[in-house]
């Protein structure tokens, strides 16, 4: 008979951990008597990251006295304690392996359903003190399982955990598990699971993108699991192309048009990507700096344009050193930031060289003749500051209901408004009231940071949904860094201590080159972060993928071992380490 041993429940709190602080509702304690379970929580209980945990799907988690016994086994512990693995109920019975998504027990006055395994993250990791805990939960087969409230009610410690039904299609929790986590994704399976009404909508999409995969992704990987910054993967290395064209866009805008050099085809890029120039810098590293194709999607050339600031050093070595007939280093079309099918309008929204990837969408657009609503919302300072002006107006025609917006913040005299520009100021939410912007549109944001902040705020206010807003950040990436609270935001620098010796670690977007130390850090990740180099991650051993990013050059090696490779291309920053000199695209 499985029975209800512990009631565990705890509010949010500030933890400190290695020198940062975590906001976090992992620290659990028994209720003595009985507790009222509502449908999203249970009284007295909290979660501090609702991105990751909560909600109807989640509202209470389960951890079995079994699994307990196990792991004091393994890790050679004696002193766990009710609520150490940050669970609601600590059980006897129903192990992983037997209980199945979609079956619902009777406890005390509750009635609750089976939706979905523990996803681990890093700070159960903190609260076991054990950092391999988010893996070892899920390679052991025993990572415990989520409760929907199907009937509100109270439960005490004590009360008998009775099973009074279950779903038509029966994959134990252990299965799910295994099946989003382990290279084998079964198609057979994956199409079992997704026939489960109870199972989770998290982990129903990560089932759906599996399935997805099979029929139009190579390279491996797990789509189920890897971000969409490192959804396209590309080849690592870079290729010779020769520069074939140079043109002066506007004041400070430069383009180079690049072949190769004996005309073979290129690899073929998506509208919106971008590629990483490999530069010679005097008497150091080389300069790795990401452009987008600005051009239209082709074969035979690839665009790029570049925003010559005072003190860019890339931008100033094009402007003064390369010509036509050049040969520059050149990595293959990478990027997430693409234009998506389908028949929503579009509306590409940008500011100064933000212009860029969201006019390679408009090329495609244009060329397509899209009878889908188009709008260009585009902000620069005056005429002599708007590249692609010409571009654009030949472009607009093409396209049934496209329709432009441009403003300047402070034209010149020689600008006229109706014909050069729309009107004086800022993109703002206003304006989007006045050119009737629609609300249901896929949104393509790029320009500067303050811009882009901006921006977002706007689209939020005028109602935009966040889903449908995508973003483009030419120095990094959008960090994740769940639960962590506090920390200043600082511009990527080099670390405080830099050898100068062992492989260098080069960070494309950020602009940072940074030796290897191996007594320093354990994984490429905490160099990142040394460096203050926005990242993403999650359980920080291999196991979810949020930390996926693109390998533009070089080679690395594992330690530990994630539960899957990340796809050709790609590598998990929070458990590998250089094995050479290697370009990361963060």
């Amino acid at each position: 008979m499985a029975r209800l041993l512990s009631v565990n429940v705890g509010l949010p709190r500030d933890v400190e951990w290695r020198g940062r602080t975590v906001h976090t509702g992992i620290w659990k304690n028994p209720v003595l008597g009985r507790c009222r379970v509502d449908r999203l929580n249970l009284d007295g209980d909290g979660q501090g990251d609702l991105a990751g945990h909560g909600g109807e799907q989640r509202a209470a988690f389960v951890y079995q006295i079994e699994s307990y016994r196990y792991w004091q086994e393994q890790l050679k512990r004696t002193n766990f304690v009710f609520g150490q693995f940050g669970e609601n109920f600590t059980i006897e019975g129903l192990p992983d392996d037997a209980v199945c998504i979609g079956d619902r027990y009777q406890i005390g006055g509750g009635l609750f359903e089976v939706t979905q395994p523990r996803v681990t993250c890093y700070r159960v990791g903190i609260r076991t003190n054990e950092p391999r805990m988010p893996a070892l939960l899920t390679s052991s087969g025993r990572p415990g399982f989520y409760f929907r409230v199907l009937q509100e009610g109270e439960v005490g410690a004590g009360d008998e955990i009775v099973k009074v039904g279950e779903a038509n299609e029966q994959m134990t929790v252990a299965e799910i598990n295994a099946l989003l986590y382990s290279p084998d994704h079964a198609r057979d399976r994956l199409e079992r699971a997704l026939r489960i009404e109870a199972l989770s909508s998290g982990w129903r999409a990560s089932f759906e993108a599996l399935l997805q995969s099979q029929t139009t992704v190579a390279g491996g990987g797990n789509a189920g699991l890897a971000p969409a910054a490192a959804a396209h993967p590309a080849a690592p290395g870079f290729q010779p192309l020769a520069v074939a064209a140079i043109d002066q866009e506007s004041e400070d805008v430069l383009s180079l048009l690049m072949r190769h050099p004996d005309d073979l085809p290129l690899a073929p890029a998506l509208p919106g990507q971008y590629v990483v120039l490999r530069l010679p810098q005097n008497g150091g590293p080389p300069l790795f700096r990401s452009y987008s194709l600005s051009g239209p999607v082709s074969t035979e050339r690839y665009r790029i344009s570049v925003k010559l600031e005072p003190n860019g050093v890339a931008g100033t070595y094009l402007r003064d050193h390369v010509r036509v007939g050049d040969v520059l280093d050149v990595s293959l079309p990478r990027g997430s930031f693409i234009l998506q099918s389908g028949q929503r309008p579009v509306v590409l929204l940008s500011a100064g060289i933000g212009a860029t990837p969201v006019l390679s969408m408009l090329h495609v657009l244009a060329a397509a003749r899209s009878t889908r609503q188009v709008l260009w919302l585009h902000a620069a300072r005056d005429g002599q500051h708007h590249p692609f002006a010409t571009e654009v107006h030949r472009l607009m025609p093409a396209l049934p209901h496209g329709r432009s917006y441009v403003c300047y913040s402070r034209p010149g005299s020689h600008d006229r408004v109706g014909e050069d520009f729309d009107a004086t100021g800022h993109l703002s939410q206003s304006v989007f009231e006045e050119v009737d912007f629609p609300r249901e549109a896929d949104v393509y944001l790029c320009g500067p940071t303050r811009f882009m902040a901006d921006m977002k705020a706007a689209l939020g206010a005028f109602g935009v949904p966040p889903e449908q807003i995508r973003v483009e950040l030419f120095n990094g990436s959008e960090s994740l860094t769940p639960g962590v609270v506090g920390a200043a935001m600082r511009a990527p620098h080099l670390p405080e201590h830099d050898p100068n010796t062992g492989p260098l670690v080069s960070f494309a977007r950020s602009g940072i080159a940074a030796h290897w130390n191996a007594s320093a850090y354990r994984s490429i990740l905490e160099l990142a972060e040394a460096c203050d180099v926005p990242v993403r991650w999650s359980c920080r051993t291999g196991v979810c993928h949020n930390c996926e990013s693109g390998l533009v050059s070089g080679a690395v090696v594992y330690g530990p071992e994630p539960l899957e490779k990340p796809a050709d291309g790609n590598l998990l920053i929070c458990c590998s380490q250089p094995a050479l000199d290697v370009v990361i695209d963060l």
